[in-house]
């Protein structure tokens, strides 16, 4: 059976028999994990595999996990800084700034990969306007050519480890305040405005980046619709003309930037007509029914190809978090997180050069 088009969440630390019909619905491709489904190490494990069990190819098994507030998954876990923070370390010192993103990028990567899960959802690739709060420090920094080169930097170890990267939120998120998650952004910038915003991308896409996630933002000047339901935004300008060939998910169609646009299943054809590989739809369980029942959807043999290169590759890391945890890279890392987190960036801006 192909990987379906949805990728849905589940209620708790193991399956309910509802979780389990849900995911495996033809319809489904893949499952995202949150903060409720997370109790200890050991747990999350057995989770994983009792989802990676239900099907044959398995469901992709996806957490948004980048670091600083974002990082669903903690007790047990190093605490990754912010990539506001790592982009302090790169103002210090642009070479080692790399060299400690990189690291982090493999932190983050590897301990999610001992649990066998495939997707982190990083990085977030939206430059720090200043504007947006939900953005803020999630963003590496407000120069384009920094951001391009941390993300480049952190995608690197996350490959170390084996897991795929996912470049959000395109085309941009960082220059509208208002947060996708309850309200609808509209950015009403002409497209030769983008450029800063797209060059990330431009960066990013030629050294092999596996998946996008599309922004629930309206570029009033380019569509009506937002990027992650435009055709003109991920056939047009993502696939064509910047030849993206990577997997494409929307974010999560449950938020209000989505929903402003018809029911679940409404939102579910236009992301798909638009060239969306994966569908997210968390949260609310009874969309994810209606979808079920009312979507028709047959998997593209291209686009279940781009999801499946998406699984994590295996024997890159140990097999469990106790033994990577013995390794000398993990220590280094480690430690190396701890004190970033810990350190004021002004005691590494005044050293830097």
């Amino acid at each position: 059976m192909s990987l379906g088009c949805l990728m849905v969440d589940v209620a708790g630390r193991s399956l309910l028999p509802e979780d389990r019909e849900v995911l495996e619905h033809p319809l489904v491709g893949g499952a995202i994990l949150f903060t409720r489904n997370y109790e200890s190490p050991e747990q999350l494990a057995a989770l994983v595999a009792e989802i990676r069990a239900l099907r044959r190819p398995s469901l992709l098994v996806a957490a948004d996990h980048e670091g600083g507030r974002v990082q669903r998954f903690r007790p047990g876990f190093s605490l990754i800084p912010s990539m506001r923070r790592l982009g302090h370390a790169y103002d210090a010192d642009p070479v080692a700034g790399l060299a400690t993103t990189r690291e982090m990028g493999w932190l983050l990567a590897a301990e999610l990969r001992t649990m066998e899960i495939d997707l982190a959802f990083a990085p977030v690739v939206d430059l720090d306007y200043g504007v947006s709060a939900v953005i803020g420090d999630r963003a590496f920094h407000r120069r384009a050519s920094v951001v391009s080169a941390m993300a480049g930097a952190l995608m690197a170890g996350m490959r170390d480890a084996g897991m795929a990267a996912t470049a959000k939120h395109y085309p941009g998120h960082g220059a509208v305040a208002l947060d996708s998650h309850v309200g609808l952004p509209v950015d009403r910038r002409e497209f030769a405005d983008l450029h800063r915003d797209l060059y990330p991308y431009q960066r990013l896409i030629p050294n092999g980046l596996p998946s996008v996630m599309m922004a629930h933002v309206v570029f009033e000047q380019i569509d009506s619709l937002p990027a992650s339901l435009s055709r003109r935004w991920v056939h047009d300008i993502l696939r064509v003309e910047s030849d993206f060939r990577g997997a494409v998910f929307t974010d999560d169609l449950s938020m209000a930037g989505a929903a402003a646009f018809g029911g679940p299943v409404e939102r579910c054809r236009l992301a798909l007509a638009a060239g969306c590989d994966m569908l997210p739809l968390c949260n609310h369980r009874a969309s994810v029914v209606a979808v079920l029942q009312g979507l028709q959807a047959t998997p593209e043999p291209v686009s279940a190809l781009r999801l499946a290169r998406l699984h994590g590759k295996a024997g890159l890391v140990p097999a469990t978090l106790s033994q990577l945890q013995a390794l000398p890279r993990w220590q280094a890392a480690h430690a190396l997180a701890q004190r970033l987190r810990e350190e004021r960036p002004s005691l590494l801006l005044d050293g830097g050069s």
